[in-house]
């Protein structure tokens, strides 16, 4: 193997230039050449190639974002797609590929492995919910951007003893508004995997009042139904028995960027060299991901077939901190 290519797709999150950053020195440490493909699988299938050195990844370890870019590829997932991005990667003589993504880039990272191309993937996606890995790139800058956010927030409803509904990312996920409401002290959490009540929202409001509380902050994933507008509403129909305003605050993209912390700069430093290890040493169809304090390999077809149940354990201690 003479020459690997790297990509980031999906969604954006913290960590990802640090990631690629790792991938082209370790790569360049082996003797290889690096080509970083830009836009992700729709500039694989369009052949939107640079040549990374050390020099290119330079000063980008502390930025957001990934400076290769990346989008949604819905083409990628037809054979045709598949067969424009093998063309152009044998094309451009590239050998090996390292996908930076979470379950819809590992998806298309199995697609290639299938036609027998040699591909590593590497986990990044905030809702931290792929298999094979206790912690995706990306989730803990995350995770402490809305811990922030509800502590800001938390200042301001005191101040006013108002009811704040803080919105987070999370469609199909609540793992950043579970994780954020425990570590953020918030007296509700409303996640899609657990259904909750307009009128248990409510009571949970009241109770927040009449136990003397100067505010009350509930985090709701964004795909909790039936939705934040639909709360706000229905809260605020009720003010006057429920003794608290309601305002709410979507905190939206926010979560995706800003500087990476230190774990994410540790964590995708260490993932991006060992996916170039596997791929040097001839283990395809992997992805890399950490269990404990170990790097460890999982199948691309297990990685690919499930998602991480969210741990209702956690919901249950979320609602025990509520008191």
């Amino acid at each position: 193997m003479r020459r690997i290519g790297v990509l980031t797709s999906g969604g954006d999150g913290p960590g990802l230039n640090p990631c690629i950053r790792a991938v082209t020195r370790r790569a360049l440490g082996y003797g290889l050449e690096v080509m970083g493909i830009e836009r992700g699988y729709a500039g694989l299938m369009e052949g939107e190639m640079i040549q990374l050195d050390a020099r290119a990844v330079g000063g980008i370890i502390g930025k957001g974002g990934t400076f290769l870019g990346t989008t949604r590829a819905p083409e990628f997932k037809t054979v045709q797609g598949q067969r424009e991005a093998l063309r152009n990667l044998n094309k451009h003589n590239i050998e090996g590929l390292v996908v930076i993504g979470g379950n819809g880039s590992l998806t298309g990272a199995l697609a290639l492995h299938q036609h027998g191309f040699p591909v590593v993937g590497v986990p990044a996606t905030i809702d931290n919910d792929v298999p094979g890995t206790g912690m995706a790139v990306g989730v803990d800058t995350a995770l402490n951007t809305v811990l922030g956010a509800i502590d800001r927030i938390r200042d301001t409803a005191s101040s006013h003893q108002r009811a704040f509904l803080i919105e987070v990312m999370g469609r199909n996920c609540g793992y950043l508004a579970l994780m954020g409401g425990v570590a953020g002290g918030a007296e509700m959490v409303l996640i899609p995997e657990v259904e909750t009540t307009l009128e248990e929202v409510a009571q949970g409001l009241l109770d927040a009042y009449i136990r003397g509380k100067a505010h009350c902050i509930i985090v709701v994933a964004e795909g909790y139904k039936p939705g934040c507008q639909a709360i706000v509403d229905y809260l605020n129909e009720r003010r006057e028995e429920l003794g608290f305003q309601v305002r709410l605050t979507v905190l939206g993209h926010t979560q995706r960027g800003g500087s990476p912390s230190a774990f994410d700069r540790l964590l995708a430093t260490r993932l991006g060299a060992a996916a170039v290890a596997e791929l040097h040493n001839g283990h395809y169809g992997q992805m890399v991901g950490i269990k404990g304090r170990e790097v460890v390999t999982t199948p691309l077809e297990e990685v690919a077939s499930s998602t991480i149940e969210l741990d209702l354990d956690l919901y249950n201690l979320a609602k025990e901190m509520e008191k």
